[in-house]
């Protein structure tokens, strides 16, 4: 069992965007690992290991436009499954 099931993914479009804000945020507010949270005041990629994805998203909308969201449960995979 995995630590932290969901591979939560996503672009954040918006204006003004901070990705030193926002890994701030992930870290101090979410439990997770694997954190990428790149781009520029304009575009945003995440991606994060997470139990609650529905947090980050929730999160995320409040930041601007949040697209092209992927939301895997890697148990399933390990067990062979579509995730």
């Amino acid at each position: 069992m995995l630590e932290y099931r969901y591979d939560t993914q996503l672009l954040i479009e918006g204006s003004g965007l901070d990705e030193d804000a926002i890994n701030a945020y992930f870290t101090a507010n979410f439990k997770g690992d694997c954190l990428l949270a790149v781009g520029d005041e304009t575009l945003i990629k995440i991606h994060y290991h997470t139990n609650e994805p529905w947090k980050v998203l929730e999160y995320c909308a409040s930041l601007g436009e949040i697209y092209d969201i992927v939301v895997e449960d890697m148990d399933r995979q390990a067990r062979g499954l579509q995730g």
